[in-house]
């Protein structure tokens, strides 16, 4: 009963949010708001997702490259490697390094403020807190998690030809040759569109926990650990979905298209 409670809570302050964030989009003054949170979300995330996507796109390499050595594919490496990156790690690596550094901070600021009684103060000033503190934050990480999938999918593919042509000597033409024939301008798009719904998705739950912790520093605390874990598990839950309905369109639209 009580999560079915809690569901439709966050429902509702889900509708509510995105009805501000759309609304704010035609308004400079939500921009003002607007343009601090991306730079806390995009500029400030870009160092850690950038080594992530790349010791991911090292580490795929480093697992599959004796394989394909010994079968004699080793050009295919690069189609397999950056199919990977692009289409399911680099989102999802930038999905959950947004929710530990950004779900965590946001959890924590709205969570102090709101034992703190600032969030009350701003109701009592006329201010929807809801359009003042949550439109610009779910924003920007739905804005910038599409654009930090793009910098790991980047430095995730840049990791795997260095390992697989700098380090174990696979001909970097054939490498490329074939990592043009297998990724597709659609499955880049697949893997931005995720980053779409997992910015969504960490910034909603983020700040509903925020909202609703309760009082002191142990309920803050728990309130980020709850953010983290529940935004991770929706990320990995809608990466789930998205794979099935994209890989479903994929097959309707060109077929089934073999890697090797």
């Amino acid at each position: 009963m009580q999560t079915a409670e809690n569901l439709g809570d966050f429902t509702v302050f889900s509708l509510r949010s995105f009805g501000w964030m759309f609304r704010g989009l035609f308004e400079r003054q939500q921009w003002n708001l607007l343009i601090p949170q991306m730079y806390e979300v995009g500029y400030r995330s870009l160092p850690v997702v950038l080594i992530t996507g790349a010791f991911v796109g090292m580490v795929l390499a480093v697992q599959a490259i004796e394989q394909f050595m010994a079968a004699g594919l080793e050009d295919r490496m690069g189609s397999v490697v950056n199919l990977s990156v692009v289409r399911e790690l680099g989102p999802v690596l930038a999905g959950i390094m947004l929710a530990g550094r950004i779900g965590g901070a946001l959890t924590a600021e709205l969570g102090t403020m709101n034992v703190t009684e600032q969030i009350d103060a701003l109701r009592s000033m006329g201010i929807n807190p809801v359009r003042y503190l949550v439109a610009p934050r779910v924003l920007a990480c739905f804005l910038l998690a599409p654009i930090l999938t793009l910098y790991a999918d980047l430095t995730g593919s840049i990791g795997g030809w260095f390992i697989s042509v700098i380090q174990r000597g696979v001909d970097s033409g054939p490498y490329w040759e074939n990592t043009a024939a297998a990724v597709a301008n659609y499955d880049i798009f697949s893997g931005v569109l995720k980053g779409f719904f997992f910015g969504s998705a960490l910034g909603l739950i983020s700040c509903y926990k925020g909202f609703n912790c309760r009082a002191g520093a142990e309920g803050v605390g728990r309130a980020c650990t709850e953010a983290f874990v529940a935004s991770f598990v929706a990320i990995l839950a809608l990466d789930y979905v998205l794979a099935e309905i994209l890989q479903a369109i994929s097959i309707k639209l060109w077929g089934f298209r073999p890697l090797i």
